[in-house]
């Protein structure tokens, strides 16, 4: 007769299952088989992250953000989706793709390279579904680059979680806005943004 088990009791050996991890020269010997075609794909830690379609949240935040922040740094200077160079020991097997990254150095410079951190002042990622992801692996790959100001826009808490003091591989302030609440960019001090302002 059958017996219920729950799952603690199955008592499995510890997984010896291998996995592959990818460096960013795999990634772009499969994408140039036509392997990703119509899927989009990021490299974190050697894994690659399926960047599945936006909710509309999703959508029309970094739309908001992204144009503010034009306003403010000027259309050469803002790239949205476009991956950059993290730190040397973590390039082989990682390319972030910033829903948005203000360099500071117009994007025709970076044709023949991507922008590594001495050009970039500011990093925004727009999380609903990622949020664990991008306050964690992907809030240590940018400390680890040195990069001085990063913003996680939290799309379902209405907030702005701002990393910035990196230092050994973390970031040592961690500042919360509301979306009533301004925040100004460490590269532009005398400028803001404010969510409640980016509404429709």
């Amino acid at each position: 007769m059958p017996v219920a088990i729950s799952q603690q009791q199955i008592d499995a050996p510890p997984s010896v299952l291998r996995r592959k991890p990818w460096t960013r020269a795999d990634v772009r010997a499969v994408a140039s088989t036509g392997a990703f075609d119509g899927r989009r794909y990021e490299l974190i830690n050697g894994e690659l992250i399926d960047k599945m379609g936006m909710n509309p949240p999703h959508s029309t935040s970094p739309a908001g953000v992204s144009g503010r922040l034009i306003e403010i740094f000027g259309w050469r200077f803002v790239r949205t989706q476009m991956p950059i160079d993290v730190a040397d020991e973590d390039n082989s097997k990682s390319e972030p793709e910033p829903d948005i990254c203000v360099t500071n150095a117009p994007f025709g410079t970076f044709s023949k390279r991507l922008p590594s951190p001495r050009d970039i002042v500011l990093v925004v990622e727009v999380s609903d579904t990622t949020l664990a992801l991008d306050t964690s692996d992907k809030a240590a790959l940018y400390a680890r680059a040195g990069i001085a100001d990063y913003w996680v826009l939290d799309v379902n808490k209405h907030r702005i979680i701002v990393h910035r003091s990196p230092a050994q591989g973390e970031y040592r302030s961690l500042t919360v806005y509301s979306e009533a609440e301004p925040v100004s960019p460490l590269a532009a001090p005398d400028a803001s943004v404010c969510l409640a302002d980016l509404r429709d």
